[in-house]
């Protein structure tokens, strides 16, 4: 790996430590920030999906990029969830699919 590469890689997983308290952190843009706003509104509080983030979001963002950030966003905290009334432990799944693809080899 490069020396940018790593540096790059580094970043991001520094973002990531921050991701929870992303509306105070200096490591994400104001678009990213309104990414993320949105992505909490459809995971934990609907109604902060008002007139201003909707006003917000289609001034920063066009239509098939709102519409991938819902999905996405809808697509992994939905398979999270479902995940957690099978009562998986984090890494079970991965394994398991490494296991299965083994045994076809």
């Amino acid at each position: 790996m490069n020396q940018g590469s790593a540096q790059g890689a580094r970043n991001k997983e520094d973002r990531m430590s921050e991701v929870h308290k992303y509306e105070e952190s200096e490591r994400f843009t104001a678009r990213e920030k309104l990414a993320l706003s949105y992505a909490d509104a459809i995971m934990w509080a609907p109604e902060r999906a008002d007139d201003a983030m909707w006003q917000q979001l289609h001034a920063e963002f066009s239509e098939p990029q709102i519409v991938e950030i819902g999905y996405w966003t809808g697509f992994i905290f939905g398979g999270q969830r479902w995940l957690r009334t099978l009562q998986t432990q984090a890494g079970e799944l991965a394994a398991f699919l490494a296991e299965k693809r083994s045994e076809k080899v």
